[in-house]
């Protein structure tokens, strides 16, 4: 019997899949049954080697060594994945296995995902490609059905790598330069950089902003219904910057006559909003919910594994022609709830097609089985997005917003006056949008008819004092956007990609700024630290201009299309990143004092037992110089400051280097004694550091 042996890109969705192939009998790290093996990676599986695994020198950082760009890239396992990346190896290489099918998720990462192990494994079987954007029965049925011979994705493939191997060559280089210049571990990344360069730049219009008071004249008049009612309304004069000039109009038009100049009536719309792409639900759901990026994106994932949504991480907003009929079917389902049946009008679907939006993945859809779920018995942040995104599927085809925008001008003496209002014409696809009925009617009153030259009532005039708004600070919403359109205005018009990173990458990047102490989250707003807004000052306009990541990202989808190759885009990285380091080779004095050290970076002590980075002395304790590493020792660990034995840069070079240390005097708590001991670094690899002590005299 021979088998095809499916890959996933996570365990939920080899679930699903498994169950449609009727795989269902589980083993170790996969599914089987008569024609199909279904087993899972954990997201990246492999991840590319740190420097000293190139060159033992590398270890040191050191100016002198850049640029460090490899001739061949290496992989090594992620931590923690050694034993399923194993199981997939040997999976491979069955002999009844006859052929492969990719079926991680359908973008950009999910292909490398793929391709990292097919690659470790030496695969020389043939390869195909399930490609679907929803894990429902349906959907997975449809795409084995159409498997691509995996040659057709080689192009995707390609741009993975590149976008890979080039953050590595910029990332790694960039931030060892500037860590070495300025003598503190600084991150540089070619989007984080430019999208901390966005928090710094509104950080300083913030504190640079200067409050500036203005005064506007208010008139209110009457308008005699001619039924002993009367319609009261004010109406804005022209704003001064000086109280004076808006208190002698006041005094102006006191007592006087007040006219109608001047009526004009517009109908306005509002058009029914898209449906939503993964940047604009993030913004929608920290709107409405406080939310951030990376947990909406959590719970979108997790929507999507579960079936009860199409797959989230796309940049469109548009389904393309093909889904029309399908598409009609889900609009009917939802307008069947209770919250979205409140409206009697004919779908138009035609609104929300657009071919040529649509590139990797149509927008953001309910499933059918998502339509129908049940919100209470899901995680609430979950509930919350599936409302979001089922709510949109209707409103997205219904009737426009219709309402009537008057504006009057007023004529007292020989100043004039402007007042607006609009009413209700049709509520439209508001009067199914659930959350803008929760806001209420942003409505207003509809002011009488009025006719040129009619005089109106006085009833006062006085001066209101406003003062200038400062920026405001950036949201997760706020940021996405601002993210999504950065550089836009300076792209070619044909590029397909703009601004800083993509909607399935900028979530992660927000949480990786924060974790690396260059912004913090206050409430809602993102605030860069003297550590972010330091960094920015000190590196060059190439490293913090959304150019560089949409330039790459307009690279990169030319590479999918075959219109570029790999050599000359890495070719392109190569040049740009020795521009860098041939230019940033020595540190700019008046920067020095911006950071701790105010001197070179610190020596190393020896190298991580976990990473095989550096280690080096902070002012808490000593750190890895890879942040997500986790190895540290901090001086006042209670293992120390119990035997009263200062932590000291000598004590940790020799665990670095011998795994160990004999030490005199220590402090025993129980007998108040001093004793003699040899202290062992016993590190498992995560979590804390442990210690273990060998007696060599008692106490």
């Amino acid at each position: 019997m021979k088998y095809k042996l499916v890959i996933c890109e996570k365990p939920s969705a080899a679930r699903s899949i498994s169950a449609v192939l009727k795989a269902t009998e589980q083993k170790d790290g996969f599914f089987i049954g008569d024609d199909y093996i279904v087993a899972w990676c954990t997201g990246h599986m492999l991840e590319l080697a740190a420097p000293n695994v190139y060159d033992e020198k590398y270890k040191k950082w050191q100016l002198s060594d850049l640029p460090i760009i490899p001739q061949e890239f290496k992989h090594i396992p992620s931590k923690g994945k050694s034993a399923q990346l194993k199981i997939l190896k040997t999976l491979i290489n069955r002999d009844d296995v006859d052929c492969v099918i990719n079926a991680c998720d359908a973008g950009r990462e999910g292909e490398n995902i793929a391709r990292r192990v097919l690659e470790y494994a030496k695969n020389k079987k043939p390869l195909y490609r399930f490609w679907a954007s929803s894990m429902e029965d349906s959907a997975i049925k449809v795409g084995f059905d159409g498997l691509a011979n995996g040659e057709e994705y080689d192009n995707l493939a390609a741009a993975a790598s590149c976008r890979e191997f080039a953050d590595w060559i910029v990332g790694i280089n960039a931030t060892r330069a500037f860590s070495c210049l300025y003598g503190e571990t600084l991150n540089v990344g070619r989007v984080q950089s430019p999208t901390l360069a966005l928090l710094v730049k509104r950080e300083a219009d913030i504190v640079a902003f200067v409050e500036v008071p203005f005064y506007v004249p208010y008139l209110a008049a009457k308008h005699d219904n001619g039924n002993g009612s009367a319609t009261c309304f004010s109406a804005l004069g022209e704003k001064f910057a000086d109280e004076e000039s808006a208190e002698a109009v006041v005094a102006a038009c006191r007592d006087k006559k007040v006219t109608v100049h001047l009526v004009e009536r517009k109908e306005k719309t509002l058009s029914p909003p898209k449906l939503f792409d993964l940047t604009e639900l993030q913004r929608e759901a920290n709107r409405r919910f406080d939310f951030t990026a990376q947990e909406t994106l959590d719970y979108a994932q997790s929507l999507y594994e579960k079936a009860l949504i199409s797959y989230p991480r796309t940049d469109s907003r548009f389904i393309t022609s093909d889904m029309k009929d399908i598409v009609s079917e889900l609009v009917e389902l939802a307008r069947k709830l209770p919250e979205y049946d409140k409206l009697e009008y004919t779908p138009n679907i035609d609104k929300i097609i657009n071919n040529a939006k649509v590139s990797d993945h149509h927008a953001i859809l309910p499933t059918n089985k998502g339509i129908h779920a049940d919100i209470s018995a899901l995680h609430k942040g979950e509930g919350n997005i599936l409302k979001l995104v089922v709510g949109r599927l209707p409103c997205s085809v219904a009737p426009i917003h219709r309402y009537d925008f008057t504006t009057i001008i007023l004529k007292c003496g020989d100043h004039f006056f402007t007042a607006e209002t609009k009413y209700l014409i049709e509520m439209g696809w508001g009067a199914i949008d659930v959350y803008s009925r929760d806001e209420g009617d942003p409505i207003d009153f509809s002011l009488p008819e009025f006719t040129i030259g009619q005089e109106l009532k006085q009833d006062g005039v006085i001066v209101k004092e406003g003062t200038n708004t400062p920026p405001r600070h950036f949201t997760d919403s706020t940021l996405l956007g601002a993210m999504e359109s950065a550089g836009a205005t300076d792209l070619p018009k044909d590029a397909e990609r703009r601004g800083l990173g993509t909607p399935a990458t900028r979530a992660n990047l927000l949480e990786r700024l924060i974790k690396s102490g260059f912004v913090v989250r206050q409430k809602k707003n993102l605030i860069p630290t003297e550590k972010g807004k330091n960094l920015i000052a000190v590196l060059p306009d190439a490293l913090t201009s959304p150019m560089l990541t949409a330039e790459w990202e307009h690279k990169l989808c030319q590479i999918q299309r075959g219109e570029l190759s790999e050599a000359e885009f890495m070719n392109g990285i190569s040049a740009f990143i020795k521009t860098i380091i041939a230019e940033n080779n020595v540190p700019k004095p008046e920067y020095l004092s911006l950071f701790k050290s105010g001197k070179p970076r610190n020596e190393t002590l020896g190298y991580c037992p976990r990473c095989g980075e550096s280690v080096r002395e902070g002012i808490r304790g000593f750190f890895c110089d890879t942040q997500t590493c986790g190895f540290k020792l901090w001086k006042d660990s209670k293992f120390w400051t119990t035997k009263k034995k200062p932590l000291t840069a000598d004590i940790v070079t020799a665990l670095l280097k011998d795994g160990r240390v004999a030490l005199t005097g220590l402090h025993s708590e129980n007998t108040g004694r001093k004793y003699d001991a040899t202290i062992i670094l016993d590190d498992t690899g995560e979590g804390f550091v442990n210690f273990l002590m060998k007696f060599t005299k008692g106490a």
